[in-house]
């Protein structure tokens, strides 16, 4: 496989490869060794893009609970001043 403007071209069958099947079987063989690789590599960016979504997730949860806590806060420190003031 070869990349052309940054696409993947797929691997074409040599003329070998037509006329006889074991070097069809080998060259399948290193295709297959090859994207196996890819796929590899792949999984892993995956697993990376998930664990970052994962940590982000979990920074914008304690955010939103910190942000209602001082709302909450700030509610209660109005009502107790007007009560206060009330009397």
């Amino acid at each position: 496989m070869s990349r052309v403007n940054g696409e993947i071209e797929m691997a074409k069958a040599t003329s070998l490869e037509k006329e006889n099947l074991e070097a069809h079987v080998d060259l399948c063989q290193e295709r297959y060794k090859q994207l196996e690789g890819r796929l590899g590599k792949i999984e892993e960016k995956v697993e990376d893009i998930h664990r970052d979504i994962t940590e982000g997730q979990t920074s914008l949860t304690k955010v939103l609970i910190g942000t209602a806590g001082t709302i909450v806060a700030g509610l209660l420190s109005t009502i107790i001043v007007i009560l206060l003031n009330v009397n």
